[in-house]
């Protein structure tokens, strides 16, 4: 049985998304790209961000979206506003009724590089490879690539390595 999967990189200026489609152990390229949104008031974007993703999630149908987590950075002030841009578009997945998988970025890169401290090269690699595309894609749908690939394993890494009962540290699991 496939399963179609959305993954969702969020971003306020930049959101980025790609859709896989998961057919047991294959993993198959679908579409991606990013929802720009234009320099403005705050709703106006989150509104672009919103109806942006019911359109892709329209064209595709997908069957569940896995989408990145946001922790604290630098500047709490852009760490709310990435909050907002997150919520925009979970709430897009769930006008659709679909179901939401969650991980942090940590998540990602272990279960596409092997190493939760990848570089955002390497994961443009990664997902070139895994999903057999001629190109490499943009950061932002290539994270948005790695996100749906991360929820194809279950959050598990490339190893099917159970990361239940696990914490981790130094970007390894213990």
């Amino acid at each position: 049985m496939t399963v179609r999967i959305l993954g969702i990189d969020p971003g306020l200026r930049i959101t980025g998304f790609g859709v896989i489609d998961q057919d047991g152990q294959q993993l198959h390229y679908v579409a991606s790209g990013c929802i720009k949104t234009q320099a403005g008031e705050l709703p106006e974007r989150l509104k672009a961000i919103l109806n942006s993703l019911g359109v892709v999630i329209a064209q595709h149908k997908p069957d569940q979206v896995a989408i990145e987590k946001v922790f604290v950075n630098v500047n709490p002030q852009s760490t709310l506003l990435l909050g907002q841009a997150r919520g925009a578009a979970i709430c897009a997945a769930v006008l659709a009724d679909l179901p939401v998988g969650e991980y942090t970025a940590l998540q990602v890169k272990q279960a596409v590089v092997g190493n939760g401290h990848a570089e955002k090269e390497q994961v443009q690699l990664m997902v070139q490879r895994l999903l057999k595309l001629s190109g490499t894609p943009s950061p932002d749908a290539a994270d948005a690539l790695a996100c749906a690939i991360c929820h194809a394993h279950g959050g598990q890494g490339l190893g099917a390595l159970a990361t239940r009962g696990f914490r981790v540290r130094g970007g390894r699991l213990v």
